[in-house]
C-alpha cells in the first residue's frame, strides 16, 4: 500500500467519525423542539395563569427542525465524501465536502485541511481519474 492510498484510507475513516459527531450534534435541539411542541400544545404554561402565544412554540419547532435538518444533511454530505474517497470517485465532490467541513471547528477543520492537501497531489488526482471509467458495483 503506497503513502497515498494509506493517507486516503486514514481520511475516510476520519470523515466517518466527524460525520458521527456532526449528526450527534445536529441532533441536541431536539430539546427545544420539545419545549415548542409542549408550547403550541398547552402542557408548558407559566403558574400565574398568562399564557405562552402558541407563535412562540412554533417558533422554537421550526427553528429547531431547520437546524436538525441541515445538520444531518451536513453529517450525511461528509459520510459520502469518505465513502468517495475510499472507493477513490467524486473527486470535486470529495474537494467541496472538505471545504464544508472546514467549518466545523476544531476537528473538521483539520479533517478538512488534510484532506485538501492530500487531494490536492498530483498522485492522488490520478488515482481518482484513473476510476473514472470503471463501473463498480
Amino acid at each position: 500500500m503506497t503513502k497515498d492510498e494509506e493517507h486516503l484510507r486514514l481520511l475516510s475513516i476520519f470523515h466517518f467519525v466527524v460525520a458521527g459527531v456532526t449528526a450527534l450534534f445536529a441532533l441536541f435541539p431536539i430539546i427545544h423542539m420539545l419545549v415548542g411542541l409542549a408550547i403550541v400544545s398547552g402542557v408548558l404554561q407559566p403558574a400565574d395563569g398568562d399564557e405562552i402565544p402558541a407563535a412562540f412554540g412554533w417558533f422554537f419547532v421550526l427553528f429547531a427542525g431547520v437546524w436538525i435538518v441541515l445538520g444531518l444533511a451536513v453529517a450525511v454530505a461528509i459520510a459520502l465524501g469518505g465513502r468517495a474517497l475510499r472507493r477513490r470517485r467524486h473527486y470535486t465532490f470529495c474537494l467541496v465536502v472538505a471545504g464544508v467541513t472546514c467549518l466545523l471547528m476544531p476537528f473538521g477543520t483539520v479533517l478538512g485541511v488534510f484532506t485538501i492537501v492530500v487531494l490536492m497531489r498530483d498522485s492522488v488526482r490520478e488515482m481518482f481519474d484513473g476510476q473514472s471509467g470503471k463501473l463498480t458495483t
